[in-house]
């Protein structure tokens, strides 16, 4: 019974403890920054709370993927999207055991913890919880970002640490 469990072990990499913590670490802050914004400071019936002159805190609940893209309404839908988002993150682990550097496993760590915590959105409600607004504003003119969260946050830092050692480091050419 025990070699099958070596065996695992085995096929971790020298960094994926590193890209699991991370993982573990955003799903905590993310789902913690929710549920205080949703039930302790109670976001959804203040409407909009204005942080600073080009940040406000507001509630959006994404039904879509990234950026509101391809919403989707029905519970079919919605599962549609957990599955495909569940397979990703499955895809996202192999490649984070396999991962060489620590750069990478924490990369892949950031994104696979982004993805779990707006997945569990997703079944907890039916859609994921955005509520932070970056804008810029004149008197005549006002521009607004995306609504997002801290998932997306990571997940956005994730990808530029993997594309910046894919693309930037001496050895990325030789990677297999």
């Amino acid at each position: 019974m025990a070699l099958p469990a070596m065996a695992a072990l085995k096929t971790f990499g020298p960094f994926t403890r590193l890209g699991l913590i991370a993982a573990v670490l955003t799903v905590a802050a993310d789902q913690a920054s929710k549920l205080w914004l949703l039930f302790g400071f109670e976001l959804p019936s203040r409407g909009t709370v204005h942080i600073m002159p080009f940040l406000d805190f507001v509630m959006v609940w994404n039904t879509g993927i990234s950026y509101g893209l391809f919403p989707q309404e029905g519970t079919a839908g919605q599962w549609v999207l957990f599955a495909i988002k569940l397979a990703a993150v499955v895809l996202l682990l192999v490649w984070l055991f396999r991962a060489g550097t620590r750069l990478t496993a924490l990369g892949l760590g950031l994104i696979v913890g982004g993805a779990l915590g707006n997945a569990i959105d997703r079944v907890a409600y039916g859609a994921v919880a955005d509520f932070v607004l970056f804008y810029f504003a004149t008197a005549t003119y006002r521009f607004n970002w995306y609504v997002f969260n801290l998932a997306d946050v990571a997940i956005v830092a994730g990808v530029a640490g993997v594309l910046y050692e894919s693309l930037m480091t001496p050895d990325a050419a030789k990677a297999p």
